[in-house]
């Protein structure tokens, strides 16, 4: 069974056609700088074999229909192709990130589901237009095929109201929906679920702490196998600190700027989420840059590291009282996944919680593997997951198709 994977932006399109069975990953690229005079094109068939086979050329490509059709035509390419013709496709599954209170789950596309992620908009002004211009495309190319969105936010729909309510008056919840959604949801049910084989666990009895983190981040607790809390907030701007988003910020903090800098909110807003976080503090939102500053004793640098740490910490610290058991500790995403030190300072001085950190097994722990990097004798399990967003929508549109969801 074949399913392509869509996750559609404003003004690019990345893609990964993934035969489920195996799972194997057949072909993926991305499209960028759609609509722009020139547009970047980089696909590759069948990733990770010794007969890959890559494609990287400048295009003219106006819109997103043009966008999937170029996608189409290099999938079933005579000499890089991995399909004979579009029938082997089965299924497409599209990466939404704003479902709100409606989707609690991933659902078979129609034209009622395509007005509910058009109504989100407000929520994910950014995000939710460009999926729907991917999704309205791939309608029209395969209107015969099911089609399933998958929300970043459905996994978090578990959370309870003493979570994800904002001490606000109440209207403001009802009228303007205002609430904590979370978002990642996708990588953290699907480390959740690796963790759950990993600890020869089933996947409704594991509680967690989930570390998603990279560029952008995001911590969440897992009770039962469900998201109880989660640190971002109603948009990805709340929570840790990240590449250039400040994360949780005195919300008096915004009125202040827009009063002493004479900046208009938009433009403030921007800063926050542009220009902000590792990259205002230091200049760089790319942790390897980061190192090499502090390796040259840059104090902005050292000050960064320190407080990135601290942010992940915090949330760390107070899921740890959320849940009523801790059963492991699990690292994910770019740097999460890559980056030792960041695991080494998130972990130190944590014995009194359960978690007996190995330095040495972090240490050796080889890029892009997962692993378990706590002693044998610790009571909470520090692990290591690489994310696969793409399987994980590949694995729920298969299940959703053929009835079997929800997981548990």
């Amino acid at each position: 069974m074949n399913i392509l994977v869509i996750n559609s932006g404003s003004s690019s399109i990345k893609y990964k056609l993934i035969e489920i069975n195996g799972p194997s990953v057949l072909a993926e690229g991305l499209i960028e700088r759609i609509g722009e005079p020139v547009s970047n094109v980089a696909h590759r068939s069948l990733p990770g074999t010794p007969n890959v086979l890559k494609v990287v050329e400048k295009s003219v490509i106006p819109d997103h229909s043009r966008g999937m059709n170029c996608i189409l035509s290099l999938l079933t390419d005579p000499k890089i192709g991995v399909i004979k013709d579009l029938s082997a496709i089965s299924a497409i599954g599209h990466r939404v990130v704003q479902g709100g209170e409606k989707f609690k789950a991933p659902v078979l596309i129609d034209g009622a589901v395509v007005e509910e992620i058009k109504a989100h908009i407000p929520l994910a002004p950014l995000h939710n237009p460009g999926a729907l211009a991917g999704i309205t495309t791939a309608l029209k190319l395969f209107d015969q095929l099911p089609q399933v969105a998958v929300f970043d936010t459905a996994f978090h729909q578990t959370i309870p109201a003493k979570a994800f309510r904002y001490a606000v008056p109440h209207r403001f919840y009802q009228k303007n929906g205002v609430r904590r959604f979370g978002f990642h949801g996708t990588s953290h049910q699907y480390v959740t679920r690796c963790a759950a084989q990993m600890l020869d666990k089933p996947v409704e009895t594991i509680n967690l702490i989930s570390l998603h983190l990279g560029n952008g981040s995001s911590v969440t607790a897992v009770e039962g196998g469900k998201s109880v809390d989660t640190s971002m907030g109603m948009t990805p701007l709340d929570g840790v600190i990240m590449g250039t988003r400040c994360g949780a910020l005195d919300p008096a903090v915004i009125a202040h700027l827009v009063e002493q800098e004479s900046q208009p909110l938009p433009e403030i807003m921007r800063i926050l989420t542009r220009e902000s976080g590792l990259k205002g503090l230091c200049g760089s939102n790319d942790l390897r840059d980061i190192h090499d500053l502090i390796a040259l004793g840059d104090e902005n640098a050292v000050l960064a590291l320190d407080m990135l740490i601290h942010s992940y910490r915090h949330f760390l610290g107070a899921y740890f009282t959320v849940l009523s058991r801790v059963d492991a500790v699990v690292f994910t995403a770019g740097v999460g996944e890559n980056d030792p030190a960041v695991r080494e300072g998130v972990c130190r001085g944590l014995e009194h919680m359960g978690v007996i950190f190995d330095i040495r097994k972090n240490l050796s722990l080889k890029r892009g593997k997962g692993g378990v990097i706590s002693s044998d004798k610790s009571p909470v399990k520090v692990m290591v997951i690489p994310t696969n967003e793409e399987l994980e929508i590949a694995v729920q549109v298969r299940r959703i198709t053929q009835g079997l969801y929800p997981f548990h």
